[in-house]
């Protein structure tokens, strides 16, 4: 059976949460997340193509990406604050594309190893603003999570089965 996707936003609030089980052991998980050669396989939705510019996944590395759809291009960077294997990782997120700098997202993921090789992560956003976290989900962001975890499912059981 396929794992459920939830994402939870309580209005009013500057954060959102993604919760996710995984038929893959945290470690399988946390290397797909901090491996840029898997990272670019799974992340986002489905018709559009990534390219990483900068990939430095260690505490105060910095990243920059930029999904493609149609000749448009959408451009993120952060900067790692915590990547502690495999167990955490904190960082922050920005989108390339906005009229003004600033909005920028504070992320965490957690993994819990739940046995029998599956996990479970936890992931929290908190946004400048609500206005912020709304924008972010009329965006159409929740699509992008459940096809990118899709595709990561995907991947993982590629990782199981080599």
């Amino acid at each position: 059976m396929a794992s459920q996707t939830v994402v939870t936003a309580e209005e009013g609030k500057q954060e959102l949460f993604i919760f996710r089980e995984f038929e893959a052991p945290r470690e399988f998980v946390f290397r797909a997340y901090t491996d840029p050669d898997l990272y670019v396989q799974w992340v986002g939705p489905n018709d559009l193509t990534m390219t990483i510019e900068e990939w430095d996944c260690r505490d105060g590395g910095s990243y920059r990406f930029t999904h493609e759809r149609g000749g448009h291009k959408y451009a993120f960077f952060g900067v790692n604050h915590e990547v502690l294997a495999p167990e955490r990782l904190i960082g922050t997120f920005e989108f390339d594309g906005l009229p003004e700098r600033g909005h920028v997202i504070l992320g965490t993921t957690k993994s819990e190893d739940l046995g029998n090789g599956r996990s479970h992560i936890v992931h929290q956003s908190v946004f400048q603003s609500v206005t912020d976290r709304d924008g972010m989900i009329q965006s159409g962001m929740e699509r992008g999570v459940r096809e990118g975890y899709k595709k990561l499912d995907d991947l993982l059981s590629k990782m199981s089965a080599s």
